[in-house]
């Protein structure tokens, strides 16, 4: 099992940044790819972004956060991160963090998922 904990979530302004993370524990041996995804209040759950977290650094985004979102990893640290800038109202939503044995954008290949941290973008 993996066990994965989000912190860094907040109340900000239109064009404030947040900087999210992410920490893994447990059976991280067998993580392959680490992702973030959200979910806005009566919307489904979304993609935002994925990193390969061995093999390489590839990472891939969601065309609603190119060019705002980054999305990074500390192996050292068993830690990934998504730094959000020009944060848009649009944003609100529950942010979560996901570990899986593949590299993958897809919801249903996502092994582990976090609680959950709230991000809220006021006008």
């Amino acid at each position: 099992q993996v066990q994965l904990v989000e912190s860094g979530g907040g109340l900000v302004q239109a064009g404030d940044s947040l900087r999210l993370s992410c920490a893994a524990s447990g059976r991280t041996a067998s993580i392959y790819g680490m992702g973030w995804f959200r979910q806005a209040p009566g919307k489904e759950r979304e993609f935002v972004a994925t990193i390969r977290w061995r093999g390489g650094t590839d990472t891939y985004y969601a065309d609603f956060v190119k060019g705002r979102f980054t999305i990074s990893r500390d192996n050292t640290k068993s830690a990934m991160y998504l730094e959000m800038n020009s944060l848009k109202p649009e944003d609100t939503a529950i942010y979560f963090c996901t570990a899986g044995p593949t590299y993958s954008y897809r919801v249903e290949r996502q092994d582990y998922w976090g609680q959950g941290t709230q991000v809220t973008v006021s006008s």
